[in-house]
């Protein structure tokens, strides 16, 4: 079983490269196309998007040098494993999307103000360049988050899905921005008041965005439970174990990927070590099999029954 499971370990940690790079290059790409769009387009909000866009690359290279580390197996120091660096890794990008999102707003506002303040300053309505930038990061950016979230479900990873979202919220985020600068093509000058006020709500998505990611880690970091569906069928599955009897003290732990369990079983009291031994390692065998639930390691309590 060891074996097999380390033999695995490095496919895994691939996999989790592949698909960060696949997407920090494409970041790179759209940070540079939107900064120079922004600019030469006269575009605030596509500025305010190639920031997201920056905020998705810092996040990628967070994932790619994390899952160097949280991938290892347990060590002297380490005898759980490393695994809620993933959790440290997925909150990081969290609070990064959340910084990104107030940076925006703030310059969003300030934006708004100097335009009330100043009506009679005549501000340039964006390009055509911003517009089909705009564009192109919509299609890219939900590309991304389709084969990224997809990837992070199969291998189970909390950081890769959240980064995938972290792709979603790029792309909701150049909806927006897309639409005031089509606007503002349309009808000139005299709209580009719409050009912050969609920064403004690109930076209230990515804010929301951005709680979605944290929240589930705080759970993960005060070592949470698994919920009471997974604790029933830890309990059904237990029972399939001939010879086993009322498990109880069913107690789960949330350590990133997955979860660890200790619980108490009640076996025939005339059963002798060796035995018993036997029985406990057949229950850990049967709730790791169980790919659904994620168990990584099982410690198992044996109780005797009297006069059985």
């Amino acid at each position: 079983m060891e074996t097999s499971s380390k033999s695995a370990f490095p496919e895994h940690t691939r996999t989790i490269y592949r698909i960060t790079l696949l997407g920090a290059i494409c970041n790179a790409a759209l940070v540079v196309l939107k900064f120079a769009a922004g600019i030469w387009g006269s575009s605030s909000v596509l500025i305010a998007d190639a920031v997201h866009s920056l905020s998705d690359f810092v996040t990628d290279a967070a994932v790619i040098v994390g899952a160097r580390y949280w991938e290892r197996p347990a060590d002297e120091e380490h005898p759980y494993g490393h695994a809620k660096l993933e959790t440290i890794v997925t909150l990081f990008i969290g609070v990064v999307l959340s910084l990104a999102g107030l940076k925006l707003i703030t310059g969003a506002v300030a934006a708004l103000y100097e335009m009330t303040s100043e009506p009679e300053h005549v501000y340039t309505a964006p390009g055509i360049f911003a517009f089909a930038a705009a564009l192109l990061s919509i299609v890219v950016k939900e590309f991304l988050y389709r084969i990224t979230a997809q990837t992070g479900r199969r291998i189970r990873s909390s950081a890769v899905v959240a980064n995938a979202w972290h792709h979603r919220s790029d792309a909701l985020s150049s909806i927006p921005a897309a639409a005031a600068v089509g606007f503002c093509l349309i009808w000139g000058e005299s709209y580009a008041f719409l050009d912050p006020a969609a920064t403004i709500l690109v930076g209230g998505m990515i804010f929301y965005a951005a709680w979605l990611i944290m929240y589930p880690t705080f759970g993960t970091l005060m070592d949470a439970g698994a919920s009471r569906e997974a604790v029933q069928k830890i309990s059904e599955l237990v029972q399939t174990v001939p010879g086993v009897e009322n498990p109880h003290k069913i107690r789960t732990r949330n350590i990133g990927n997955g979860f660890d369990v200790d619980l108490h079983v009640r076996v025939c009291g005339s059963m002798t070590v060796t035995e018993s031994h036997e029985m406990a390692h057949q229950i850990e065998n049967v709730l790791k099999e169980c790919g659904e639930l994620a168990i990584l390691d099982v410690i198992v309590h044996i109780e005797p029954i009297v006069n059985c």
